[in-house]
């Protein structure tokens, strides 16, 4: 007679930490706004063009074009009206532009915009600093904005920026990160982007900010990602969301960015890594990561300096070592 203990055991085997992972992601690229506002060189008109209409090229089917914000503000972006008049437009693709108050959105309008993308941070100090506006004044205005633009027939996208901290308060409480974030919501916001903005957030960060959201009763079809990489946290923090299910992943090709008002805080995470992560992990993007590399390795060119894209250097080394030209 055998006792219990000498009964054979089964493992326990474990569920994937990916079984919530979707199968298909959305890459949201924001290099064109984001990315260039904070270049101290300034691209032509067409080559700003030229860089969005590859970037479609590449299978990119959601971008953001520019900003029709004060040019005393981002002179970087002060050709907004003449890029969005020359960009080829395509019908699967979703164009839009970010849009600070009423009178952007007139200039939005003229330009043929059908998406434009509302801005504000979770931290009130954030918001005086960018937009020179308190949280409460802040949401007043785009409530007005968000009307207008959707009576123009008009989506709007809502960019909620300093979710994991914020360069003049710190940490920001998951609480501020909810209620800006269900108040665009409740104004007609078809969708939220979660602002890592100065690059802080870890992964832990990231599972404490989606179970917040989540028990508030958002969803994730209403949210969206947006990391940048100072510290090199966001392929990680991009992970941690894929695994409560996000579906939209914003990036910048090369990682190009920064934000003017987030003194030290580096580039958007750059769209060639994300594609690569994320093909590695069976999710398609429908985008043509040799194409990515081809666009990075001309804004190089245009920008000269190198950019901060991990897989664009990995490319260029291999390309060194076997003795060809990219």
């Amino acid at each position: 007679m055998t006792s219990s203990s000498d009964q054979p055991t089964t493992p326990c085997v474990q569920p994937s930490l990916f079984a919530a992972i979707p199968p298909e992601v959305t890459i949201y690229e924001v290099g064109p706004r984001d990315g260039l506002q904070n270049e101290s060189t300034v691209l032509s008109v067409e080559r700003k063009v030229g860089m969005i209409e590859g970037l479609v090229d590449a299978g990119i089917r959601r971008i953001e074009v520019t900003s029709f914000v004060n040019p005393r503000w981002i002179p970087a972006l002060a050709d907004h009206m003449e890029v969005a008049a020359k960009i080829r437009r395509k019908p699967e693709v979703d164009y839009s532009a970010l849009v600070p108050n009423m009178r952007g959105l007139d200039s939005a309008t003229r330009a043929g915009m059908k998406e434009i993308a509302v801005f504000m941070a979770a931290s009130q100090t954030h918001n005086r600093k960018n937009i020179n506006k308190s949280t409460e004044d802040a949401l007043k205005t785009y409530g007005e904005v968000i009307k207008e633009a959707q009576s123009r027939g008009m989506k709007v996208r809502g960019y909620v920026s300093c979710v994991y901290g914020c360069p003049y308060e710190g940490s920001v409480p998951a609480q501020q990160v909810i209620d800006v974030s269900a108040a665009l919501l409740d104004m007609g916001v078809f969708e939220i982007s979660l602002g890592d903005t100065i690059g802080v957030g870890t992964p832990r960060q990231v599972e404490h900010v989606f179970r917040a959201l989540l028990g508030a009763g958002l969803t994730m079809d209403q949210l969206a990602v947006h990391f940048h990489d100072t510290r090199g946290t966001a392929l990680a923090n991009i992970t941690v969301a894929l695994q409560f299910g996000v579906r939209t992943i914003d990036s910048a090709i090369g990682g190009l960015g920064g934000c003017p008002y987030a003194p030290g805080a580096s580039g958007n995470v750059a769209t060639e890594d994300v594609v690569y992560m994320l093909s590695g992990m069976g999710v398609s993007t429908g985008v043509d990561i040799d194409k990515l590399v081809g666009i990075s390795t001309q804004l190089s060119s245009y920008l000269a300096r190198e950019l901060p894209s991990k897989y664009l250097k990995a490319h260029m080394g291999h390309c060194a070592r076997v003795g060809r030209s990219l």
